[in-house]
């Protein structure tokens, strides 16, 4: 047993006679999370700190001997007893904190409908302070609708699908991912690459220190050295940067800093590792590794240094020019060939736009062969898919399952979304027709409904111009932003690849013309 200090001398001890107590208590969790003593010490020392002082009406109402009691619930499996003796003695009854932990305790072990009736107790005793009580009471109700409305979640190592209640899912609700989160975990820290610290980042350098204008800053990951030579990108809550490992110009790397924590979007690099091999591989974005801290997570991937597609239509938007057709139809095949990959192995992107894929450039002169197999120099050339935090693996859910939710990205919320519908690949297909939409007409699609065979279908607003292959592009939007349920997505997606590599097979002048264009859209990009 740890000895408490009796030096009743002290004049703060004799008027506070638990601090002692605290800090006795203080030193054995350090002892406990150390490793250097047994659970056992610990729950005999709270246990005989709330026998000397339960009874004494100073601590009644004293935060910290309600984190006393916390401290000793938590640990026994005889959690309700230890609650209804702190009811019978008082302990902080009319603080709000007493309802919300306990509440929050119910809920972490599954025990819903009690944690609903103690937040309504603590409501009905105007426990203060009761607007808090009353807002944690909400989020709770909002946690559990998520929960009703979606499923419940059985085990996933070893390819055991989850179970389902609805099979009507929002793929980004917090709920849901960290409930997958916690089903994959014993998979993915087996997956190379990966490595997990509890402690906060502690490098000599602050990450909270880098900023845009951020250049030649040395930080250390995992034992080796990264120069940060400038800011790649932000969201609200991450930064990508580039950065120089031991400062080798020749081994340039992205480091994506997140926080907090975000370990899904590694899972989903690691899927397609797993699922997507050969030539289709060198289309999506690889990660060499992740470093996971109790306060961020950098993930280290690699580095493209030709800019986005987005880059490529601002050059011509900032001219007032717009994107040659051959050079449209060239992205667009490399996109259908994208999603026609994915969704063969059962993987949605979720943020598919421009500012996401970034292009590649062959290091070889293209060559008039290999266009349309993308064999030769064609295999390195094209489109590169990044940015996997809001994928969504479709084997962690049963088959048929839809989805609901909003990817909340500004002009690329499908159909399905805008109207409150079920979707599941219609997140990526409307991506791309966005996409095409903007390298088309250098804005953003809009799309209205029109009377078709007594029904109706979505079209773009945009005419398009007589000298395009009008026939070829019209196809592309009526199919895929009308794409029913059960329709064969992949056919679908390969029929249409199919018809543009055909028009450009046939017509060996707009290979040519690509050619060109491409070695000239490269000078633009890598001296911008």
């Amino acid at each position: 047993m740890v000895m408490i200090p009796t030096d009743l001398n002290n004049s703060s001890y004799a008027n506070d006679p638990l601090f002692p107590w605290l800090l006795s208590i203080e030193k054995e969790l350090d002892d406990w999370y150390s490793g250097n003593r047994s659970g056992g010490d610990l729950d005999n020392l709270l246990s005989d700190c709330i026998s000397t002082f339960k009874n004494n009406a100073q601590y009644r109402n004293d935060l910290r001997f309600l984190k006393i009691w916390f401290l000793y619930l938590e640990g026994s499996k005889d959690y309700e007893n230890i609650f209804r003796e702190m009811e019978e003695n008082e302990i902080c009854i009319g603080h709000s904190l007493l309802y919300e932990w306990y509440a929050y305790f119910l809920e972490a072990k599954g025990k819903w409908k009690e944690a609903h009736i103690i937040y309504h107790i603590g409501i009905s005793r105007k426990a203060e302070p009761i607007e808090k009580l009353k807002w944690a009471q909400s989020l709770f109700v909002k946690r559990m609708s998520e929960r009703l409305n979606t499923f419940s979640l059985g085990k996933v190592d070893g390819g055991e699908q989850v179970e389902v209640g609805m099979k009507l899912i929002n793929p980004w609700s917090a709920f849901i991912l960290e409930e997958l989160l916690k089903k994959i975990h014993p998979r993915i820290t087996k997956y190379d690459g990966y490595h997990l610290s509890k402690k906060a980042y502690s490098g000599k350098v602050a990450l909270s220190s880098l900023k845009k204008s951020s250049r030649n800053k040395i930080i250390e990951i995992g034992g080796k050295k990264y120069q940060i030579k400038g800011c790649a990108g932000q969201g609200g809550f991450a930064q990508v940067f580039k950065a120089y490992v031991d400062s080798n110009p020749d081994d340039a790397v992205a480091l994506k800093i997140q926080r907090p924590a975000f370990p899904w979007e590694f899972y989903m690099y690691r899927q397609l590792d797993e699922r997507i091999s050969g030539k289709q591989r060198s289309s999506f974005g690889f990660a060499h590794k992740i470093h996971i801290y109790s306060d961020c997570s950098i993930l280290i991937c690699d580095y493209l240094a030709h800019g986005t597609l987005q880059d490529a239509i601002n050059s011509y938007v900032v001219t007032g020019k717009f994107m040659e057709e051959v050079l449209c139809i060239y992205y667009t095949t490399e996109m259908l060939y994208m999603l026609e990959t994915l969704h063969s192995v059962g993987i949605i992107h979720g943020d598919f736009k421009p500012d996401n894929l970034l292009i590649r450039y062959s290091k070889d002169d293209l060559s008039d062969e290999g266009f349309k197999d993308r064999t030769d120099s064609w295999l390195d050339q094209g489109l590169y898919l990044v940015d996997w935090g809001r994928g969504i693996d479709l084997q962690l859910f049963p088959k048929n399952t839809e989805f609901t939710g909003d990817c909340r990205t500004s002009g690329f919320c499908c159909i399905e979304m805008q109207e409150k519908k079920p979707w599941t690949f219609q997140a990526n297909t409307y991506g791309l027709c966005v996409a095409v939409h903007m390298m088309l007409h250098n804005t953003y699609m809009e799309v209205e409904r029109k009377t078709s065979d007594g029904g109706y279908i979505y079209l773009p607003k945009s005419s398009f111009k007589r000298y395009w292959n009008v026939e070829l592009w019209k196809a592309l939007f009526t199919k895929l932003l009308n794409v029913k349920p059960g329709n064969n997505d992949i056919e679908l997606l390969r029929s249409l690849r199919k018809s543009f590599l055909d028009y450009m097979h046939d017509n060996p002048l707009l290979i040519k013309k690509l050619k060109g264009l491409l070695v000239k859209q490269r000078g633009t990009l890598c001296s911008a």
